[in-house]
């Protein structure tokens, strides 16, 4: 178990989880943590407006860095945050927790192990209802909706979507994207209302360099009815499966139904959702987040490999810009296009 100090910017809040948890250094002094030469390792999960300044501190301080996502507003931020880390030969790591989820681990076997067969499309579905704080409290923090504070739901989540579809389903060649503002107004948490003037929907058309083509759907203005908070289904000629946080449902070629038509006069009633069977259960559940740090660290230590290392973070960036280019210039836009 590593030592740790914890750092942020509410006392009250930060000596309160150290005496939870039973740690007994924290601080809110960013230049005093880093000063301290017994912490190698900085792991960054701020508010994205301060990613890239804490960052830039931590490699002048010859920290190595792991950091939330994004890792920058901007890919070419990014980059030379990385070309910085490794200049000074110091190891730099992004979270990719959302791939270590139990749903889309059975998701990810079941492509390893060939049952899509060609794949013909996916479709990725997240969000909720974010109450705009007038209605009824917010249950996200109002930066997360001004440019000002970093906010945007393309920059915020595609960065998460792009590993998941990736490291199922290989490359996303182009996009093209919607990113509108459907609550336009919101209300702080001082009380004040103010103008949303970032995405808080989003609306991406992907194709792979598979050659299938899929969809990723985001929106903090939408009420859930489906299976969980985030869905990704994949289609192939081998069969289908659908994948929430846990759970993960499958169908396969010889166990599909054959559709011929549906009746305009009268309601068939059928329950389509039973014509699918659940993928059992697989081993011990581990927290996502603990997979990506602990990797990292056999990463620092052991010199072991790094998937989610900070180029598959800019990566990450470099997908929520091609969305909004592809917004901009209203048209497909090809991620090998974007660079920075």
């Amino acid at each position: 178990m590593p030592r740790l100090l914890l750092l942020g910017r509410d006392r009250d809040a930060l000596a309160g989880l150290a005496q939870s948890y039973g740690i007994d250094d924290w601080t809110t002094d960013l230049d005093a943590a880093l000063a301290r030469p017994d912490f190698p390792v900085f792991f960054d999960a701020a508010a994205t407006k301060q990613r890239v300044s804490a960052l830039r501190k931590a490699v002048a301080a010859g920290k190595h860095i792991y950091s939330e996502k994004p890792v920058a507003p901007s890919l070419a931020e990014g980059r030379a945050l990385l070309h910085a880390a490794q200049a000074r030969g110091l190891k730099a790591g992004a979270v990719e927790d959302k791939i270590n989820l139990p749903g889309l681990q059975k998701l990810l076997a079941l492509s390893q192990s060939g049952y899509f067969g060609r794949v013909t499309g996916f479709r990725l579905d997240f969000g909720w209802w974010v109450f705009d704080g007038a209605e009824r409290d917010s249950q996200r923090p109002s930066w997360n909706y001004q440019r000002s504070g970093g906010g945007g739901l393309t920059s915020d989540m595609l960065p998460h979507w792009r590993y998941v579809i990736e490291g199922i389903l290989g490359p996303i060649r182009r996009v093209v994207s919607a990113t509108p503002t459907a609550i336009p107004e919101r209300v702080d948490e001082e009380g004040k209302r103010y103008a949303v003037d970032v995405d808080d929907t989003s609306v991406t058309l992907a194709e792979l360099a598979s050659g299938a083509v899929g969809t990723i759907i985001c929106s903090w203005a939408t009420r859930v009815r489906r299976d969980d908070l985030i869905t990704l289904q994949i289609d192939g000629r081998g069969g289908s499966a659908l994948a929430g946080l846990h759970r993960c449902w499958v169908q396969s070629a010889a166990g599909t139904p054959t559709i011929r038509r549906f009746n305009p006069d009268i309601d068939i009633a059928e329950d389509y959702r039973a014509q699918w069977t659940e993928v059992a259960g697989a081993a011990a559940y581990t927290n996502p987040y603990r997979v990506g740090w602990e990797n990292f660290l056999r990463h620092v230590v052991a010199d072991a490999p790094l998937v989610c290392n900070f180029a598959a973070g800019l990566r990450d960036v470099q997908l929520a810009e091609a969305c909004y280019r592809s917004v901009a210039q209203q048209t497909w836009v090809t991620l090998d296009d974007i660079v920075g």
